[in-house]
């Protein structure tokens, strides 16, 4: 075990070591003696780990020593708090990132179960009203075409449950909704994608209030954050907004592809349909 890191250097210099031999030599140099560092009051543990994240960086730290008056080794235990310093720095960063995501998912936690469903007690009668037109008849092809135009919040479960009360087979309706899937596959990966930069523009938003929180008020830090985090949240309410713009129904066009007729009947059937839900609400009301 060589005393001193300028003895390992000195003999670097005079041949007696490789340039790779050097790196190893000084790592284990400085994972061997925490307490001749400036680091001497860390906990054992912790200073591996930084020793560890270190190493790729002492390559570039032996080249760029110049001998100007002061030894190596003293330029090492400097360059080692500077870096120490960034280390603690993306540490901290990475603590908060953490924290901010936790917190977020916290709530989702609380609600792992299944939640209560909540069923109207007439809802096949409900389902069946808005079935029959005016003249008394049995139409299935206006709750079908609503069913198929708001497919994107249609699950299995619910299709397979309502396909006997408008008389179509489960497997045909589940295979119009695949259908129209694929046609709208294109505009709902889009949806996709934007919901995604929501979430992370919104774990951004809370990282920089988790950073502020941590960082003395008056400091210049503390104002770039604070300029950083009223951006963010500005750029998060203009994409929320987005979103709430963006149609994820499908088109009456796409509806009528997928059903087989053209897109007039679409256009009577879910205007007729909407007029009945209007005129039964105001029952309702009534009632």
């Amino acid at each position: 075990m060589q005393k001193s890191l300028n003895e390992l250097y000195s003999r670097y210099l005079t041949g007696d070591f490789e340039r790779e031999e050097l790196e190893g030599a000084v790592f284990l140099w400085l994972f061997n003696n925490p307490e001749k560092t400036w680091l001497r009051h860390w906990k054992s543990d912790e200073y591996e780990d930084f020793i560890s994240w270190f190493y790729p960086r002492l390559k570039g730290s032996i080249d760029s020593y110049k001998d100007t008056g002061s030894s190596f080794e003293a330029y090492m235990s400097k360059f080692l708090l500077v870096a120490s310093k960034e280390y603690n720095v993306r540490k901290t960063t990475n603590a908060v990132t953490e924290y901010s995501a936790w917190a977020a998912r916290v709530p989702e936690l609380y609600a792992m179960e299944e939640p209560p469903v909540y069923k109207h007690r007439n809802e096949e009668d409900f389902i069946a009203q808005m079935v029959i037109d005016k003249n008394g008849r049995k139409n299935s092809r206006r709750i079908l075409a609503l069913i198929l135009k708001c497919y994107y919040y249609v699950s299995e479960d619910f299709a397979e449950k309502i396909a006997p009360l408008i008389e179509i087979d489960a497997k045909t309706l589940l295979e119009m909704l695949s259908k129209i899937r694929e046609i709208r596959q294109k505009r709902d990966d889009e949806i996709y994608l934007m919901k995604e930069r929501i979430y992370c523009q919104y774990y951004r938003c809370m990282i920089y209030e988790k950073k502020i929180s941590i960082v003395e008020e008056d400091s210049v830090v503390h104002k770039k954050l604070t300029l950083r985090l009223v951006k963010a949240r500005q750029r998060l309410e203009k994409m929320r907004k987005r979103m709430t713009a963006i149609r994820t129904e499908a088109t009456n066009k796409q509806v009528a592809e997928v059903i087989g007729v053209a897109k007039g009947t679409v256009d009577s059937s879910l205007h007729r349909l909407k007029e009945k839900w209007k005129n039964m609400a105001k029952k309702a009301e009534l009632n």
